[in-house]
């Protein structure tokens, strides 16, 4: 049987061992320790608070602490506002400790301002010390003797911090230094002169200014690479020349068609008139017996003309039996 002393004893260090959770829970005193101990001045009750606002105060001391430490001159409320605005809090002050390492000059507004648009600020501190190397991709443009040239150039630039909120990004660079390639292949006559002078792509495209409104700035443009590509030229007047030659084919044989058609209509047309012909001959025999019938015409005529007609037959069949043997008889060489 356990005693009731003992049972005692049990309760008690239980009962100490939930009231120490739920002060340390809601009193963060190790916190509290550590910002005095680096020299941050901060109470406890302050600390509290933020538990009842929902902020985690380790969130917002230790950034606190090195922002103190680095010399920086930022208070709690700009570290909480700007938590409770969504912002990473950590990200700003290594941005804002590694600007003034650079002496790069950066406000805590204007670095929370970075951050909350969606930029690495951090990233952007770095870049403006340490510049990016961006690479396009290969740019295709005509000459004006028609030649292809192939160009692939390297963007060396640095963040520009005062316009990384709202100015246009990485693409909008390769996007202008791609037209800035195509404006100075284009406007070259010949590929060699580009082949020869690489360097005046480089000089026409930074002459433009093309960093405007964006988030960097353009220190340098190299070309990587340069390549002579398709006759563009002379396919595009291939195709031309095979364009106009299917024009032409279906002209003449719009032609012929039509040529066909007033073939056909001509034979219509004769055999139209043969069938009149044959008309007016059928009229013939009977304009004649009508003749003979109201005297018009006497029987002697009548003969006289058949002999006619008979003799007519008769020498025409003579005409072409010499004709035929004009064709048989052989001829002597």
């Amino acid at each position: 049987m356990i005693e009731a002393s003992t049972i005692t004893i049990l309760l008690i260090a239980v009962v100490v061992i939930v009231v120490l959770s739920v002060f340390f829970s809601f009193f963060p005193v190790m916190l509290w320790v550590s910002a005095w101990a680096a020299g941050v001045k901060i109470s406890i009750i302050t600390l509290v608070a933020m538990r009842l606002r929902r902020v985690t105060p380790s969130r917002i001391v230790n950034p606190l602490i090195k922002a103190t430490k680095a010399g920086l001159g930022v208070n709690i409320n700009q570290l909480e506002s700007h938590y409770l605005a969504g912002g990473n809090v950590d990200r700003v002050v290594n941005a804002l400790i590694a600007a003034q390492r650079a002496d790069i000059p950066l406000e805590f507004t204007r670095a929370a301002a970075i951050d909350l648009a969606g930029r690495d600020v951090l990233l952007a501190v770095q870049m403006s010390v340490n510049p990016r190397v961006i690479e396009t991709p290969i740019v295709a443009a005509v000459a004006k003797n028609g030649i292809e040239v192939k160009v692939k150039a390297r963007v060396t630039v640095r963040a520009n911090i005062d316009r990384l909120v709202g100015g246009a990004g990485e693409e909008t660079i390769i996007a202008r230094v791609g037209e800035g390639i195509v404006t100075t292949v284009g406007s070259s006559d010949s590929h060699k002169d580009v082949l020869e002078n690489p360097d005046s792509i480089s000089r026409t495209v930074l002459s433009k200014g093309l960093d405007s409104g964006t988030a960097f700035e353009i220190l340098s443009i190299d070309i990587a690479d340069i390549d002579v590509g398709k006759n563009i030229g002379a396919y595009l007047q291939t195709e031309q020349a095979e364009a106009d030659k299917r024009i032409a084919q279906a002209k003449a044989e719009e032609r012929r068609a039509m040529a066909v058609a007033h073939e056909q209509e001509m034979k219509a047309r004769v055999v139209e008139m043969k069938a009149l012909v044959v008309e007016s001959e059928s009229k013939v025999p009977l304009a004649m017996a009508e003749a003979l019938r109201s005297g018009k015409l006497g029987v002697m005529d009548y003969m006289n003309l058949k002999n006619i007609e008979a003799d007519t037959q008769m020498r025409g069949s003579l005409g072409k039996l010499n004709d035929g043997d004009d064709n048989t008889r052989p001829t002597n060489k």
